[in-house]
């Protein structure tokens, strides 16, 4: 009997984030299903002001409280049941790497891909699953069949890795990389989509957009660039590092024809987990950034060579999928658009403050930048962890020079408010 009762224990155990005995379900489907039912008269914007729904929701975190980590644009921090599937996992497959890994826990990517499908809205069969967005996009960046004098369009606020992707090949391949520059925060859909077209040659091969700009949390209208793109047959490349997770939207929305993003941001997946997805019928043209036996392929799993890789944090992302799925896309959106635009408003008025981000739904969601007339943005990160404990991060880069907040749906509406305060004190400190 106890024989018994063990391997049918590991049963179970092997049984993955996405059956009965989910470490979800065990510990969190009945009380967010609950709380879910209380809410469920209310709009997602009516929900987003709900602090007692919420406080269901920032119990399941593990965050320090001695420090409010408001740098959640960086990396986010995981539930605790996404840590603890890798850190079970991890101790599984060290009981016997070669079974475990490449006979157990190898046969857990493709239903996770399933479920990566169902909520992105695609084809699982257009989505490999790797580690960051740097990972995916350098993928598409190096994969496509582009030649000396052919130009790509990007801006001089995208993300430095992709940034210097493109001039790596510019500088090996002779192609033509060209940065067009914008004053963010921008209000008007028509001069973002313009900037990109007026850069477009007879040469333009490829356009490069950021979803949501990391320096101040900036929303591109990325369809309408995309759609002015293919009516001069460009393709689109898009970076979603801080779009997907967060922004409640399905790839196909995009009307892009690559697209990458990071799992470890707003989807609070384990950190170095992230997705690729490329357009089907585009999946056979590029060539896959690691080795692979059949590199001209249509199968999208020719992304996914990557040798001995974290099988353990392909559980956890099973897990992170199934906590944003309780909460709603469109609910984790409306309330961490709420706790930015709660603190914005507050201090937008307060002299030598200066907000670098917009506060209409349609143009920022989770970041914003902020400034204060006679402090370099290290002077202001410095003193909010420093006298406050308030976590942030100094941002110079371009014609951009603030300090990042990024709240997530752990942060709690009391944070924000010693947030406020501390801004408040130190930019009535400032004199002249």
């Amino acid at each position: 009997m106890q024989h018994r009762r063990k391997f049918l224990q590991q049963v179970g155990f092997l049984a993955g984030a996405f059956s009965a005995n989910s470490l979800f379900n065990q510990l969190h489907a009945a009380e967010i299903s609950s709380a879910n039912k209380k809410v469920a008269h209310l709009s997602a914007g009516e929900v987003a002001t709900d602090e007692d729904y919420w406080s269901i929701i920032q119990q399941a975190f593990t965050v320090n409280p001695s420090i409010i980590n408001l740098n959640n644009g960086g990396v986010s921090p995981s539930p605790r049941i996404v840590q603890e599937a890798v850190e079970r996992y991890n101790k599984l497959s060290n009981e016997g790497p070669s079974y475990y890994m490449w006979r157990i826990l190898d046969m857990g990517r493709e239903p996770l891909r399933q479920k990566l499908g169902e909520l992105a809205g695609c084809d699982p069969e257009e989505l490999a699953i790797n580690r960051n967005a740097t990972e995916a996009l350098n993928t598409i960046i190096y994969g496509l069949e582009l030649k000396a004098g052919d130009e790509v369009i990007g801006t001089k606020q995208d993300y430095p890795n992709m940034i210097q992707a493109w001039k790596q090949r510019a500088m090996r391949e002779g192609i033509v990389y060209k940065q067009i520059s914008f004053n963010f925060p921008i209000e008007n859909d028509e001069d973002i989509v313009k900037g990109f077209e007026n850069a477009i040659t007879p040469k333009t091969k490829i356009i490069h957009i950021t979803h949501v700009i990391n320096w101040v949390g900036q929303i591109l209208p990325v369809k309408k660039i995309a759609d002015m793109a293919h009516m001069h047959g460009i393709e689109v490349v898009c970076d979603s590092a801080h779009g997907f997770g967060l922004l409640n939207y399905k790839i196909p929305d995009l009307g892009v024809d690559y697209w990458g993003t990071s799992l470890h941001k707003f989807l609070s997946a384990p950190i170095g987990s992230g997705l690729l997805w490329i357009k089907k019928d585009k999946i056979e043209k590029i060539w896959p950034l690691t080795c692979n036996d059949n590199p001209k392929g249509k199968n999208i799993r020719k992304f996914e060579t990557l040798g001995t890789r974290s099988f353990p944090i392909e559980q956890g992302i099973g897990e992170a999928v199934n906590f944003h799925n309780a909460i709603g896309g469109g609910r984790k959106e409306e309330r961490i658009r709420y706790l930015k635009n709660y603190w914005c408003e507050r201090v937008k008025d307060i002299p030598k403050v200066k907000l670098h981000t917009s506060l209409k739904p349609q143009y920022a969601c989770a970041i914003g930048g902020i400034s204060i007339d006679g402090m370099t943005p290290a002077e202001l990160d410095n003193a909010l962890f420093n006298d406050y404990k308030i976590h942030t991060v100094s941002i110079v880069w371009e014609n951009i020079s603030c300090v990042r907040i990024t709240p997530h749906v752990y942060t709690k509406i009391q944070d924000m408010d010693k947030l406020v305060k501390a801004i408040t004190e130190i930019a009535g400190r400032k004199k002249g």
